[in-house]
């Protein structure tokens, strides 16, 4: 079954809007979630060529048509013991990052579409803090779905395919900058890789928020205070995240008549043609795929020179 069609269609015509379309899916009759922007189709499991010298739940690779998927085993990867599998399993074929990967499940409940407003960020005792990949609690209809980190499982199990902060070495000799970059990322490991990567690159002047409303809240603020843009030279957003997402926070911002003026760049594994027209709605002024860090900061040379040669 291809979930690439009327689902994302639909999200495509609304740009801002704060919304997002969950996947829920049941593992040993736990229920939880996926953004439905990350699922390319769900299919029956099938036979797995097992590799050598792989992580634990990594089951093999397999072929349905023309691409080579990975497989891992969610069950196994949460409960770190072998689940036996069944003829009824299936899998969620996505696409992030660049990627794409298929995670084994037990079934698949239906689609729930909410405001990331009811998508509450776990405390600790829950996520089990920065090597939790708990990323979300939401509330779709009576049920609540825990909201897993994809990019977190990915990044555990092949630690090359996330941000390299070796990157930044290749970019040669730098300036130390002390520009204001405001930067909205949920998850912890990201957020500690991103402030690395940009610090080690010569930005040093970093403010992090976990999710788009508290980081739009500063902003605010800002401007009540008289202190907005001035203070903020560059802002930079993850889409997926509680409370308000990066195309709202984005639109938020564009929409201002004061604020309109700070650069904006939507830093995510989300980033596909179909995501680029959503983005290019809201107002982004750039618009880049996670783990591409060195690209990153090369972007924001350019939008922070830009910038101040129009002052």
């Amino acid at each position: 079954m291809s979930v690439t069609g009327q689902n994302n269609s639909n999200i495509l015509l609304e740009s801002g809007t704060n919304e997002i379309e969950i996947m829920e899916f049941m593992i040993n009759e736990n229920l939880f979630g996926i953004n439905v922007a990350k699922v390319r189709e769900i299919m029956l499991s099938a036979p797995v060529k097992t590799m050598p010298h792989v992580h634990p739940a990594v089951e093999g690779i397999f072929k349905p048509r023309d691409r080579v998927l990975t497989v891992i085993n969610l069950p196994k990867y949460l409960t770190g013991v072998d689940v036996e599998q069944q003829s009824k399993d299936l899998f969620i074929v996505t696409n992030f990052n660049k990627m794409y990967i298929a995670f084994r499940v037990h079934s698949v409940v239906g689609i729930c579409r909410i405001s990331w407003r009811d998508i509450q960020k776990p405390d600790n005792a829950i996520s089990g803090g920065a090597d939790g990949v708990a990323t979300g609690i939401a509330q779709c209809g009576d049920d609540l779905v825990t909201i897993l980190d994809f990019e977190k499982i990915v990044a555990e199990i092949a630690p090359e395919s996330s941000i390299q902060i070796s990157e930044i070495d290749q970019l040669g000799p730098r300036k130390r900058s002390g520009q204001p970059v405001y930067i909205a990322e949920d998850s912890l490991l990201l957020s500690q890789m991103i402030r690395d990567s940009l610090g080690k690159a010569g930005y040093t002047n970093l403010h992090m928020y976990p999710n788009g409303q508290e980081l739009w809240d500063k902003l605010t603020q800002m401007k009540a205070q008289g202190t907005a843009p001035g203070e903020v030279a560059l802002v930079i957003t993850d889409i997926e995240m509680p409370q308000m997402d990066g195309h709202r926070l984005t639109k938020l911002i564009k929409d201002d008549l004061v604020l309109r003026k700070i650069p904006v760049i939507l830093f995510s594994s989300l980033i596909s043609e179909e995501m680029r027209i959503k983005g290019k709605q809201v107002g982004a002024d750039e618009q880049l795929s996670k783990p591409e860090i060195a690209h990153l900061v090369s972007v924001m040379d350019q939008l922070l020179k830009d910038t101040s040669q129009k002052a």
